[in-house]
């Protein structure tokens, strides 16, 4: 097997609807986990200014990068446009990562472990196994997001435990290799299709045991269109690997 190459650059894709009560206080927590790692901010014209408070950390910090787009256009859009600025600017590596500390901080340096010590080639913050959980759910969302990564792994034959997951890094042979633009969904299904297409590609993908708290500040971005779209996509993707087109 062939050595796989260093890890110099890590980039945090942070998309931001709003998070005005978050942002000042997630940066510096992410920035301080690890010297090697950026940010880059994607902002859709929050209305609350966000998009200033950005520009002006940038401004402050080298290692903080914005871009803003004219408005909502979803979570997966946003973070193909953060691929593709990873791959553009020699990242080695790229994580999704949520801005309201349901993804905490913390995690980061055991993420990038799992990838640089333990030989995978994406990791995935997981609450679906041994050590991880949730705080501050109710039972009906928990049992929601468990039956939806029970559904996905059952149909597509994943070999992940939380599929919903949206914890997750890539080394860039991952993002070279799975046509970024390809991935049109957004949501759970945006996370589904992300580890199916590696899957199907032959990378490692390992989890990591994280525990997911619920947004703290700001309110949740979840819709029952997020989860009528997981329902479809996992057959839309088994079909097209049975078709060979995956």
């Amino acid at each position: 097997m062939a050595e796989k190459p260093p890890i110099k650059k890590v980039l945090i894709i942070m998309p931001m609807f709003n998070e005005r009560e978050n942002i000042e206080k997630i940066i510096p927590r992410v920035l301080e986990q690890d010297k090697r790692i950026e940010i880059l901010i994607i902002d859709d014209n929050s209305p609350d200014g966000t998009g200033e408070i950005a520009d002006r950390l940038a401004k402050e910090n080298p290692r903080i990068n914005v871009i803003h787009r004219s408005g909502k256009q979803g979570l997966g859009t946003a973070y193909v446009r953060g691929f593709h600025y990873a791959l553009e600017n020699g990242y080695d590596l790229a994580f999704e990562m949520d801005s309201d500390f349901s993804h905490d901080p913390n995690y980061l340096p055991p993420m990038i472990a799992k990838i640089e010590k333990d030989g995978c080639d994406m990791a995935v913050g997981s609450r679906w196994v041994p050590g991880g959980g949730i705080e501050n759910w109710p039972k009906k969302r928990e049992w929601l997001s468990r039956g939806a990564s029970i559904y996905s792994r059952l149909i597509t034959g994943l070999p992940v435990h939380d599929t919903t997951a949206g914890f997750q890094c890539f080394r860039r042979e991952v993002l070279e290799a799975i046509d970024i633009d390809s991935l049109k969904s957004g949501g759970y299904s945006f996370q589904i299709e992300t580890k199916f297409k590696a899957h199907r590609k032959g990378f490692k993908i390992g989890e990591v045991p994280i525990i997911f708290k619920d947004r703290l500040e700001g309110s949740s971005k979840m819709s029952h269109h997020i989860i009528y779209e997981a329902i479809w996509m996992v057959w839309r993707l088994k079909i097209l690997a049975i078709l060979g087109k995956i």
